[in-house]
Parts: C-alpha cells; sequence; structure tokens
C-alpha cells in the first residue's frame, strides 16, 4: 500500500523547489511582478496556465528553480480541485515541492497521482514527488482519503481468481481488526437457515460458496447507520450469459461493496457517533447444473417472492436480502453502494454515478456533499408508476422489467420494495471504473460517491 503520509508533509524549513498554482487567468499577473528571465522562460516553454500543464523553469544556480502547475480559475476545491495538482504530481521528477499557497483539496489527487496497483507486476522504480505545505489541517484529509480510494481501487482491480466471497471476507475481517469491530460470516447452505435465501441462490452454482458478511462496530447507544455493498466478485450473467465484450470487467462487479468497506474504515478512523452495521452480500454469479434459471421463484429474507426473469440482474437479488438484513435493526439511515445497471451508465456515462433516495432532504445533504468535495452525482427519480414494470403473474414481484426502459429506475424500485417505511436510505448505482487514464485516475477501479458520502456522514455524525 502506499504511503500517502509520506506524500504531503508540513512546510518545515527544509529544502523544496517552489510549486506555484496558476491558472490562465492568474498568469498575466504573476509573470508581471517577474524579471525578464521568467517571463521568458515561461514563454518558451508554451506555459499559459491551462490546467495540468506544468513549466520548470531554471534560476540562476543547479538549486534555484521553480515548478508552475496549470490549474483551473479559483482556489484548489470542488469541482475540479481534488485533481488540479495530480498531473504535477505524475510529471515531476522525484523530489520535494513546497506549495505556494493554500491546498485546498488538491492534496488527494498529488497522492492518488502516485498510487500504482502491483500486485502482480512491479512497478517502474520511481522516487517520490513529496509536497509540503503550511495548510495543515487539510493534510490528514488528504491522506485518510486517499487511503480509502485506493482500498476501493486495490479491491477492485483484483481479478476474481485471486477475489473470491471468501477473500472479500477476508478483506473486511483485515479492515476491522484495528478497531475491534466484530465481524460475522454466513457461508453456502448456511444462507438458508440463516434466511439469506437470495444470496444463496444467486451465488450457489459457483464452486467459492457464496456469503453474508457483516460488521458491527460501535456504541449501540448511537444512531445505527447501515452500509451495503453488493459484493458479486464475478458476474458472468448466469445462464442468461453476457457475451465476451460485456463480461470483460466484471471482476468490477463487487465494486459496491468496495466502496461500502473503505466508508466504514473511514467512519471507524473518525470515531464517528455512529453504531455501525456493514452489511456484504457476497457471491459468484457463475454457472453450473444448479444455477438459478430464467423462471424460477425465490424466496427472500423479507418474505417476498421474486420471478426470475433475468439472471443477470442477480445484484439487486442479493441485496435485498442484506437490506432486509439492516432494517431488522432500525436503523437511522441505510446507504447502499453497488455496480448495479448499464442503464445507469447509458443515461450518465462513466463519471456520474446514480443516485436514488426516499427523502428529498436527505438527497439533496448528499448532492451538496458531494458538489463541495469534487466527487458529483446524479439524482433520478423513484417514479412510483413504474412498480407496474415489476409486476409477476406468478410471484410478487419480478427481478427485471421487460424491455429497455428505466433500467436503472426500476432496479432502485426494486430495491426500496425492501425498504420499511419511514427508513431514510440513499441508493448509489455507480461504475467503479475509470475506462480511460485522467490525471491521478489511472484506468481500472474508482471510488464514484464515496467521497461525497464520507463528507456528508462526517458533516452528521462527527
Amino acid at each position: 500500500m502506499t504511503d500517502f503520509a509520506a506524500l504531503i508533509l508540513a512546510a518545515d524549513g527544509q529544502p523544496a523547489v517552489p510549486l506555484i498554482p496558476l491558472s490562465t487567468a492568474s498568469l498575466p499577473a504573476w509573470l508581471a511582478g517577474q524579471g525578464e528571465r521568467m517571463r521568458t522562460g515561461v514563454a518558451a516553454q508554451g506555459f499559459k496556465g491551462a490546467p495540468d500543464t506544468v513549466a520548470m523553469i531554471a534560476g540562476d544556480g543547479p538549486a534555484d528553480w521553480l515548478v508552475l502547475a496549470g490549474v483551473p480559475e479559483g482556489p484548489l476545491r470542488a469541482p475540479l480541485g481534488p485533481w488540479a495538482l495530480a498531473a504535477a504530481a505524475q510529471k515531476l521528477p522525484g523530489g520535494r515541492y513546497a506549495l505556494a499557497g493554500e491546498l485546498g483539496q488538491a492534496g488527494l489527487g498529488w497522492a492518488l497521482a502516485q498510487h500504482r496497483f502491483t500486485r502482480y507486476r512491479r512497478a517502474e522504480p520511481s522516487a517520490p514527488r513529496v509536497l509540503t505545505t503550511t495548510s495543515l489541517a487539510a493534510i490528514s484529509g488528504a491522506v485518510i482519503e486517499a487511503d480509502a480510494v485506493a482500498l476501493v481501487r486495490d479491491l477492485i482491480d483484483t481479478p476474481a481468481c485471486d477475489l473470491t466471497p471468501a477473500d472479500l471476507a477476508q478483506a473486511v475481517i483485515d479492515v476491522a481488526r484495528p478497531f475491534g469491530a466484530d465481524v460475522r460470516v454466513v457461508t453456502g447452505e448456511a444462507l438458508l437457515s440463516e434466511n439469506f435465501p437470495a444470496v444463496h441462490a444467486v451465488g450457489r452454482a459457483a464452486t467459492a460458496a457464496p456469503r453474508l458478511i457483516e460488521l458491527h462496530w460501535g456504541d449501540p447507544a448511537h444512531p445505527r447507520l447501515a452500509l451495503i455493498g453488493k459484493g458479486v466478485t464475478f458476474d458472468s450473467g448466469g445462464l442468461n450469459i453476457k457475451p465476451g465484450s460485456g463480461m470483460a470487467h466484471m471482476k468490477k462487479d463487487m465494486g459496491g461493496a468496495a466502496h461500502a468497506l473503505a466508508l466504514a474504515r473511514l467512519v471507524m478512523q473518525a470515531n464517528l457517533r455512529v453504531r455501525l452495521h456493514l452489511v456484504i452480500p457476497a457471491a459468484e454469479n457463475a454457472i453450473s447444473g444448479n444455477a438459478l434459471r430464467p423462471g424460477d421463484v425465490i424466496a427472500t429474507r423479507a418474505g417476498k417472492t421474486v420471478e426470475i426473469t433475468n439472471t443477470d440482474a442477480e445484484g439487486r437479488l442479493v441485496l435485498c436480502d442484506a437490506i432486509a438484513l439492516a432494517a431488522d435493526q432500525n436503523p437511522a439511515l441505510i446507504i447502499d453502494f453497488a455496480t448495479l445497471t448499464g442503464a445507469a451508465r447509458v443515461a450518465l456515462g462513466p463519471q456520474l454515478p446514480a443516485m436514488f433516495a426516499n427523502d428529498d432532504a436527505l438527497a439533496s445533504e448528499y448532492l451538496a456533499a458531494g458538489a463541495s468535495v469534487g466527487d458529483p452525482l446524479w439524482r433520478l427519480p423513484l417514479w412510483a408508476p413504474y412498480h407496474d414494470m415489476l409486476k409477476s403473474e406468478v410471484a410478487d414481484m419480478v427481478n427485471s422489467a421487460e424491455g429497455g426502459f428505466a433500467g436503472a429506475i426500476t432496479a432502485a424500485l426494486f430495491l426500496e420494495r425492501f425498504v420499511p417505511a419511514g427508513v431514510p436510505w440513499l441508493h448509489l448505482d455507480t461504475f467503479a471504473w475509470t475506462p480511460s487514464a485522467k490525471p491521478g485516475r489511472p484506468k481500472g477501479g474508482e471510488a464514484l460517491g464515496l467521497r461525497a458520502a464520507w463528507a456528508m456522514l462526517r458533516s452528521r455524525f462527527a
């Protein structure tokens, strides 16, 4: 794991190369106060302050030089602030750099630009780029958020051969151990006796047995916070098998679990005043002689029956048992994360998670938190008339509506049926993936919606 705490330090008077953030608007005024040599050097490099550009300007001596970093307009905060210095952290040589001005949120991108997933191949040798700053309060926040995002990325980037439901359970245990949290794991056939029939139905065909993983932490007298994450460690589509192109990145179908686990760790690290209940239904959606079939009718923990119209709509099945378990404990808030539907990606693309909520004030709070930290979301409606699309002639509901209409909405409506009336609930349908690299964000697993949730919970329960 990258030691992010070593990459952002308090200024201590030690030698460091000045790093000056400048935008296209602020560059002319800064240049007006410089000498001719500096202005000539900037012009020679074609530096105009555009975001993600860098100029290294030599001075009179070998140690007398500085760096200009192009950044967006305004302070280094949302919407682009977290990534404003990420390109500089990637492009600069190893060394120590002294930031001129406030760090804002830019420490996150500086740190994450230097994170690599190296489980299967050795990283290119690279000296760290260390940033020093006088913004002391911003350092710890950047470090713990970078750790959380890195956990999400590393879990998602791990292929299914090394991240089975058992491995996911071990990841929860590893996170829980330093905080003294209690972890319970229900495995395989025990899911039936413990009343998690939908989790069992989805995962029973796989060699690796499905699991229901739950973590408890905190004072029982505090408000109960339920965090739920879809933990489908690989999704073949089941008997409604995906084409090869649709299966290519399905190691990431446990991205919701990665988000929920990282958020749980943030909650425990900060000692928030909550009774934390983390629930991860973990399964591989595989194919064998006992695989779930189209037309089957299965039970759920809540007592509702579901007709299976599409075995590739399995995420909502494992989540409905998890939501029912969380609801048994009378939570003050339920948040679930899931890589649930392609429809959400068609509607909003890879960068904007679809957010659903059964409470308008809660939805507004989450959206505002995301905007404040540069982790954007977009609310889609729980459009009640679309419940008709989930009607079944033989069961209480189908798991997937016919046709291609409103896929993200009908999936959210399916989940809503398992949330008790009056319990505030947020559902995030996130892509959990960066399809093409950007500064600080390599291609692969990504935390989308995590920092927004953390900002909201910190505001509520700190």
